[in-house]
């Protein structure tokens, strides 16, 4: 009497083989999209925030000048962005949010001005820039 053999054939290897990276083929551009897509939401957010504390700043001193400087700091404690501001003068600045280089979304670029124009300036590859908003899609 034989006994009878157990185990998997190599075709049935094969096969999951091929089927597992069918699936991680679509999974990881679509997980790594995901993650960039998470990243620009901090950017964006930092930058309206900052728009409201310039405006009270504003409100208060009828200037967004504080000594030749935006009047407000810009927030430091970002994970994947920096956040700048220049004022061209009292009445009017430039806040701009750049995505540091260790960021899943380096190269991605926001602005915002006191009269709330949001512009993308730059964004990785597989996104689209806008003059008139901020993309983060």
């Amino acid at each position: 009497m034989r006994k009878a053999a157990s185990g998997f054939t190599l075709i049935e290897v094969l096969s999951a083989v091929a089927i597992i990276g069918i699936l991680a083929a679509i999974a990881i551009p679509n997980y790594t999209k995901y993650v960039q897509r998470g990243a620009l939401v901090e950017g964006t957010n930092a930058l309206a925030q900052y728009r409201v504390q310039m405006e009270q700043y504003y409100q208060d001193n009828h200037s967004y000048l504080l000594g030749g400087a935006c009047g407000i700091t810009p927030p430091a404690n970002l994970t994947n962005f920096t956040v700048t501001c220049v004022a061209a003068n009292a009445n009017a600045y430039t806040a701009t949010a750049t995505a540091k280089a260790t960021s899943p979304v380096n190269g991605a670029t926001y602005t915002i001005d006191q009269s709330n124009n949001q512009v993308t300036v730059a964004m990785p590859a597989g996104f689209s820039t806008s003059a008139t908003s901020w993309v983060t899609r």
